[in-house]
């Protein structure tokens, strides 16, 4: 297994500053964009929700809203129907259970419909600064596999397996470090591994780069 201090440290190098990349101006616009960028890049959300946001400006709106006029809005992002069932009960959730807040917790916010863990780790850093785990998108399960730090393909398991090798209060810059790295350079059909400032660390890098 690489050493996970030496990968921490040339990615804080390659990535300084490493933020989420959802567009949003306050807390519903973060819950919907987060809840939305499930199985879909950030940057179709971010093209998706203006039009959204114009409409559906809180989480009364979104409770309220007719369901298929949320649809035919998020429809480029793809699983539409299901999120915008979701959201529409997550919305209602916020507002009869939590107040209108976002929820603090991670028991709280998986309760809502459409919340997993990834969402949740990225509402909690985002939102509270709060580290509970590690939020596993496509590009860290891919780049935790290549790099030798878990050999599974559950993204749960992965999440504990990172969690066990990075310490907590770096869990989410970790995360988006990762992240950055994966759109930048080790995406997921062609690898720039001559590029690469992991590759002499990474297991996988002669097998990719070939």
């Amino acid at each position: 297994m690489p050493p996970i201090a030496k990968i921490m440290e040339i990615l804080g190098k390659d990535y300084p500053k490493v933020k989420c990349s959802l567009d949003f101006t306050n807390d519903t616009e973060l819950f919907v964009s987060i809840c939305l960028s499930a199985n879909c890049s950030d940057a179709m959300v971010n093209r998706t929700t203006p039009s959204l946001f114009s409409r559906f400006k809180s989480f009364g709106d979104f409770a309220d809203a007719d369901r298929k006029a949320i649809e035919r809005l998020i429809r480029p992002i793809g699983l539409y129907r299901a999120k915008s069932r979701n959201l529409k009960e997550a919305c209602r959730m916020i507002i009869e259970i939590h107040g209108g807040e976002i929820p603090s917790t991670m028991e709280e916010l998986i309760e809502l419909p459409g919340v997993g863990r990834k969402i949740a780790n990225v509402l909690l850093a985002v939102k509270y600064g709060i580290n509970v785990g590690i939020a596993v998108d496509t590009h860290v399960a891919r780049l935790s596999q290549r790099l030798g730090l878990s050999k599974s393909e559950n993204r749960a398991i992965i999440e504990r397996n990172l969690m066990a090798l990075v310490p907590k209060s770096s869990w989410d810059r970790f995360s988006l470090q990762l992240i950055y790295h994966g759109r930048k350079v080790c995406n997921a059909r062609k690898p720039k591994c001559n590029e690469c400032s992991l590759s002499k660390l990474c297991p996988s890098a002669f097998k990719l780069g070939k």
